[in-house]
């Protein structure tokens, strides 16, 4: 099978873009590392593109695997021939392949198979020509028919005639399911669809996930077929002419068919299809708001005091260096008396000039509002920044291995603290740390698939840490375990290399760490940074295989690679079109000299403090027609959570984002976005809060 060109047509990307991509690929090469330094191989294929070669071709792979199973078993059952071998290997989808496969499938006793066992195959083929013999009884005409009924659905042609009418007319429907009774207290939660009908191409995403949830839940029934059968059993076509008696015969065998065998099997196939199609719109949600969660705003290296509340547990305070190491932790109990409250604001005073700290970051948990309060109250001889961070995933690290690992001597209330400091000054470099899943930003993602939506964050979190570059001498083994090309394995041997050896003087020091060879420097070496290095090219992203160019760029304008990166003046000297090669063309060296003029250059935005409402702390607090400050913590294809401040996050359905449709609720806003939204309803027993964009003075 040509991979390429059958990717090419499908993808509409040029024919030698995707060969020679798929040669990168299969060389080992990842995806950040071919997006970023082969442009010249891929003709600038993105990232996204690149990706979906890859999984295109494993797609293709895996038909083809599966491909040469069907060929040898019809082969070792002697019924292959020449036209059946050239559809099969024409076959360019699984459903396709098994459609063919289908007549020869070994398979349990069937009412067909007992039927044949009786010798009733010649009466089944004398209808089917039309020729009715006399005397049958209507014992061998029942079993004459099973064996049509089979015949046909294993049709390939039938069977797609029948997808056709499906792709036309078949409705997402949903009821009550057997045996349940209104009354069961598990049929609230899905009141919404106990008789729900839609057409399948018009059913998003999150209804179909949730329809699926409530039939896995045993509360709903869940249809996917066309509300008439008609047009089915139409589709199935039967010879024409022959005797009345024999066609009556047909009609039968073909109904029995079609409600037996046809349509569950057409219908699991067209649920499948709906819910893969959910599955991939969900993961792709969740990645968009991962993406937009590891990329949030870093506050950088500043002395943190952190503060992970709790009402009857107290609060646990921990003091972290610029770097995020533990220097000081204790528990302060602000909410249990008058003078506990005292001596906490007093405490907290006394740590931030003890440790000089710089910024606070406050748990947006249980007793998080309560305790900015108690923060605010504070006075401070220094200037300090109090900042809200979402709590989303502390408590999983906190019990985590890695947790554990760095913090053997503390128990799991200091490491979340300290999660919650460290992910103010460097969101990227702690949430690494934590099982995607587990951050809270998804929909649905315990009911999709779980191996796609693994994969699709896995993704996900590579190219984040690739596109802002990672710190060779402080990451972390998780945070390295990300770079291109390293992998959990390396990323153990560099930090035990870098423990026992001290920081790397420069990239070119990789190759003392054993196991990295040539392959895996060449695949992450770009995208590490060392700070210190006395080579300037290590602080930036240009990769050390276009040092030796840099330099020779430096040398026709009389300067050095150091005064290159600083003389703006020096780089406007420079004609890219001098240094153009077979294997590195304008878009590489444009590359370069953007790195030049900003090396190392963080790609996320700038840090910028938000402050919720101070007189709104409360669920009960909240009136409508309020017009509060708020942040979005999560956005789903039906709309955006946004936290106002409250314990509680309010939703902004699609349908308020904006005085024009919206498909896309990402396309007006994203994740940790400041915005000012105004309440429309509050639902105190329900602890609900819709929200609206619109009629808001800007």
């Amino acid at each position: 099978m040509d991979y390429a060109a059958i990717i090419a047509q499908r993808l509409e990307l040029g024919t030698r873009q995707v060969e020679r991509t798929v040669e990168l690929l299969e060389q080992g090469a990842t995806v950040p590392f071919i997006a970023r330094y082969r442009k010249e191989v891929t003709g600038s294929l993105n990232e996204v593109q690149i990706a979906a070669i890859r999984d295109l071709l494993l797609r293709l792979k895996e038909l083809d695997k599966r491909r040469e199973a069907v060929v040898a078993s019809v082969e070792e059952q002697g019924k292959m021939t020449d036209d059946l071998r050239r559809r099969l290997m024409a076959a360019e989808t699984l459903t396709e392949l098994e459609d063919l496969y289908l007549p020869f499938r070994p398979k349990r006793r069937t009412r067909a198979t007992i039927a044949i066992e009786r010798g009733l195959e010649p009466l089944a083929d004398s209808i089917m020509r039309g020729r009715m013999p006399v005397g049958a009884s209507d014992d061998d005409l029942q079993g004459a028919r099973d064996i049509i009924a089979e015949r046909i659905s294993e049709d390939a042609a039938c069977r797609q005639r029948v997808r056709n009418v499906f792709r036309r007319r078949a409705m997402l429907s949903s009821g009550l399911a057997r045996g349940v009774k209104e009354d069961d207290e598990r049929v609230g939660k899905f009141e919404s669809w106990l008789d729900w009908k839609e057409p399948i191409g018009r059913a998003p995403s999150h209804r179909i996930l949730a329809l699926f949830r409530g039939e896995e839940a045993g509360v709903l029934k869940v249809h996917v077929r066309p509300d008439n059968s008609d047009e089915c059993v139409a589709a199935i076509s039967r010879p024409q002419g022959g005797s009345k008696d024999c066609a009556e015969q047909m009609d039968m065998a073909i109904a029995d068919s079609y409600k037996r065998l046809i349509e569950p099997s057409i219908e699991t196939e067209f649920r499948n299809q709906l819910k893969e199609k959910a599955d991939k719109e969900a993961i792709r949600v969740f990645a968009d708001n991962l993406r937009q969660l590891l990329l949030a705003a870093p506050m950088g290296q500043k002395r943190t005091l952190a503060i992970d509340p709790g009402f009857r547990t107290g609060c646990k305070v921990v003091c972290l260096d610029a770097q995020g190491q533990l220097l000081h932790n204790e528990t302060i109990y602000p909410f249990s008396s008058v003078r506990e409250e005292r001596a906490a604001v007093n405490k907290l005073e006394a740590l931030v000039e003890a440790f000089q700290i710089e910024a606070i970051a406050i748990g947006n948990g249980t007793a998080g509002r309560e305790t900015e309060e108690v923060v605010q109250r504070c006075h401070f001889n220094r200037k300090v920044v109090a900042v809200s961070v979402s709590e989303a995933g502390a408590s999983v690290y906190s019990a985590s291995d890695v947790a554990r690992r760095e913090f053997p001597d503390y128990d799991v209330t200091v490491r979340g603290a300290v999660s919650i400091g460290r992910r103010l000054m460097d969101p990227l470099s702690e949430l690494v740390k934590i099982d995607p899943k587990s951050i809270g930003v998804g929909q649905y993602q315990h009911d999709v698939d779980q191996r796609m939506l693994a994969a699709s964050l896995a993704d996900t979190v590579e190219s984040c840490v690739n596109s802002v570059g990672v710190e060779l001498n402080t990451a972390s083994r998780e945070l390295l375990s990300y770079v291109s090309g390293i992998g959990p394995a390396l990323a153990d041997k560099i930090v035990s290399h870098r423990n026992k050896n001290g920081a790397f003087p420069s990239r070119e020091a990789l190759h003392d760490v054993k196991g990295l060879g040539d392959k895996a420097f060449e695949q992450c070496a770009g995208f590490l940074r060392v700070r210190e290095s006395s080579n300037p090219l290590d602080r930036s992203a240009v990769h050390p295989e276009r040092y030796a160019l840099v330099e020779k760029m430096a040398q026709s304008v009389g300067g050095d690679v150091q005064s290159l990166m600083q003389d703006k003046e020096l780089r406007a000297k420079i004609n890219l079109s001098d240094f153009v090669t077979d294997d590195c063309g304008l878009p590489t060296l444009q590359d370069i000299m953007r790195e030049l003029e900003k090396p190392g250059l963080d790609p996320r935005a700038k840090f910028e403090v938000f402050e919720f409402d101070k007189n709104v702390t409360r669920l009960e607090d909240v009136r409508e027609g309020m017009v509060l400050p708020g942040i979005v913590t999560n956005i789903t294809a039906f709309g955006a959570f946004v936290d106002i401040g409250v314990h509680q996050d309010g939703l902004v359905h699609v349908s308020q984002m904006a005085n024009r449709r919206v498909n896309d609720p990402s396309e007006v806003v994203h994740l940790h976005q400041h915005l000012k939204v105004k309440v429309l309803q509050v639902d105190l027993r329900r602890h609900r809060i819709s929200l609206t964009l619109k009629g808001i003075d800007s």
